[in-house]
C-alpha cells in the first residue's frame, strides 16, 4: 500500500519537525549514519521534535504499510537506522537530558549521546553504564544491551535502564516500569527495537569521580603474543574497579601496536598500585596513562571510530585466550588491508556477569572477552577487499565463539545468531513480540519475529 502528496501533506501539518522528502536539501545529510557503507533512501524521514511527532509518524507508516526504521544516534554497524522506501523516524533532535541528583535518576531523550549524559550527570559526580565511543547513542546501546567502562561495577547499561517511555506498534504511547508493564521493561533490557520507539529513557546512576585514572599503554606488535596472553591472565579474578580492554590497532603515524586500555574506577589513590602490572610488563612503546576526567575516558575510543567511514564488522564472544586463539588473531592482524581497521576486546566480568540470565533480556552473564574485527577504509572501490579480510578473519575465530553482543551483528550475520545472542530468553522474547507488536512492524533491527 502506498500513499500520495496529500497524505505527505497530512503528516506534515500534524508534525513540530521537518518532513523530508528525496531532493528536500537536507535529505541527504539526514539519511547518513555512522557506518558510510549503508546507503539507503527512505521515501519520507520524519525529523521528530518531540512524542506527538514520533505517534504521528508510526501511525502514517501503520496506515499506509510502510517500512518503518528509527534512528537515535545512528551508530548501528548494520545500518538498521535507514529503510528503502518506507518512513525513517529521525530522533536526532531529541536531546532532552533531566538529572535528578536526589534520586540518581537520569531521564533522557532518543537523541541523546552519551558524551551529552555523560556531560549532564558528571556535574553531580554522577554516571551510568554507557558506550567506549561517545557520539555513540543512549537508545540503540542501551536497548541492545551496553557494554561499557563501568559494566563490571554497575552492571551492563540495560541493566541500569529502569524505567521508559515507549510508542508501540498501535501508536499510542505506554509506560514500562516495575510498576507498569513490567514485561515490556524486560524485554527492552537488551531485546533491540523490536517492541517500540522508545522516546525516554530513565537510568540509575551511580557515584563516579569527575577525574579516575586510565589510558592506553602500547607494544610493537611483535609482542602481541606475550602481551595478549598477558592480558588474558592479567583479566581473570580482577576486581570491579578494574575495566580492561585490548586491541591491535595502527597509531596516526603509522606504527603498528597492540595496547592495552584500562581504567581503574576505584579509590584514584590506588591507581597507581592497581595499574603498575599493565604499566611494566615487558617494553611498552608508549604509556598514556594517568588521571583523566571520567568523560574523557568515554573518548579513548573516538578517534578510530569517525563518522563518514566505510565499515564492515564481524563480532563474537570467547571464554579463554588460549594460544591457538592468540596466534590466529595475530596471523590474520598482520594481514590487515587498511590501517584504519582494528581487533578489540573488551573484558565483560564483574557485576554485569553476577546477576540471573532471566533478570533481563541481555542474558549474556558469563566472563568472557567480546572480540571485534572491524574492518575500515575510505575508498569505496576498496570495500571488497576489505570485507574478504574480515570474512576470513571471523571464519577463522568462529569455531571459539560462544555468542555474539546483539549490537555487533553486521547486516550479513546469519539470523541464527540473533536467536544465539539471546540464549534461552528468546522464547520469552518472541511471546512479547506477539503481544506488543504481532504483525512485526517494528522489523528494521536485529529482529525477533512474534512467535
Amino acid at each position: 500500500m502506498g500513499f500520495d502528496q496529500a497524505a505527505v501533506e497530512d503528516l506534515r501539518s500534524r508534525l513540530r519537525g521537518d518532513l523530508l522528502q528525496a531532493g528536500d536539501a537536507a535529505y541527504n545529510t539526514t539519511r547518513k549514519v555512522w557506518n558510510e557503507m549503508v546507503d539507503k533512501r527512505p521515501a519520507l524521514i520524519v525529523r521528530c521534535q518531540g512524542v506527538a511527532d514520533v505517534i504521528n509518524a508510526v501511525r502514517f507508516a501503520k496506515t499506509h504499510q510502510l517500512l518503518l526504521s528509527v534512528r537515535g544516534g545512528g551508530h548501528n554497524v548494520a545500518g538498521n537506522a535507514v529503510c528503502d522506501g518506507g518512513v525513517m523516524i529521525d530522533c536526532a533532535a531529541m536531546k532532552s537530558v533531566h538529572v535528578d541528583p536526589v534520586a540518581r535518576i537520569a531521564r533522557a531523550e532518543p537523541g541523546v549521546t552519551w558524551a551529552e549524559i555523560n556531560h549532564e550527570t558528571q556535574a553531580f559526580g554522577l554516571a551510568t553504564t554507557g558506550g567506549v565511543v561517545s557520539h555513540t547513542g543512549i537508545a540503540g546501546l542501551t536497548l541492545g544491551g551496553g557494554i561499557g567502562w563501568l559494566a563490571s561495577k554497575y552492571g551492563y547499561t540495560c541493566d541500569n535502564l529502569v524505567a521508559a517511555d515507549v510508542v508501540t506498534a498501535d501508536g499510542n504511547l505506554v509506560r514500562a516500569s516495575a510498576a507498569q508493564n513490567p514485561d515490556l521493561l524486560w524485554a527492552l533490557r537488551g531485546g533491540g527495537g523490536n517492541f517500540g520507539v522508545v522516546t525516554s529513557f530513565e537510568f540509575q546512576l551511580h557515584p563516579v569521580e569527575p577525574i579516575v585514572y586510565g589510558g592506553m599503554v602500547a607494544w610493537p606488535f611483535e609482542a602481541a603474543h606475550e602481551v595478549l596472553k598477558f592480558y588474558g591472565e592479567i583479566c581473570r579474578g580482577c576486581p570491579d574497579d578494574l575495566a580492561i580492554n585490548a586491541g591491535i590497532i595502527y597509531t596516526p603515524d603509522g606504527h603498528h601496536v597492540v595496547a592495552l586500555i584500562a581504567a581503574w574506577l576505584g579509590d584514584i589513590n590506588e591507581a597507581e598500585a592497581r595499574l603498575a602490572p599493565i604499566r611494566t610488563f615487558g617494553n611498552p612503546a608508549a604509556d598514556m596513562m594517568g588521571p583523566i576526567p571520567y568523560t574523557t575516558l568515554n573518548t579513548l575510543f573516538d578517534a578510530g571510530n569517525p563518522f563518514g567511514v566505510h565499515r564492515y564488522w564481524k563480532s563474537g564472544y570467547f571464554t579463554e585466550l588460549g594460544d591457538e586463539l592468540i596466534d590466529r588473531i595475530i596471523q590474520h592482524a598482520s594481514d590487515t588491508t587498511s590501517p584504519m581497521s582494528a581487533i578489540l576486546l573488551f573484558r565483560v566480568d564483574g557485576v554485569c556477569t553476577r546477576q540471573d540470565p532471566s533478570a533481563t533480556a541481555f542474558s549474556l552473564r558469563e566472563p568472557c572477552w567480546d572480540f571485534d574485527i572491524i574492518a575500515q577504509w575510505a575508498d569505496p572501490a576498496e570495500a571488497n577487499r576489505h570485507i574478504d579480510w574480515a570474512r576470513r578473519f571471523w571464519a577463522s575465530m568462529e569455531p571459539f565463539s560462544r555468542g555474539v553482543y546483539i549490537n555487533h551483528l553486521d547486516a550479513d550475520d546469519p539470523k541464527a545468531r540473533i536467536r544465539t545472542a539471546y540464549g534461552p530468553n528468546y522464547e520469552r522474547l518472541a511471546k512479547l513480540k506477539t503481544k506488543y507488536d504481532p504483525t512485526n512492524f517494528f522489523r528494521m533491527n536485529n529482529n525477533i519475529p512474534p512467535g
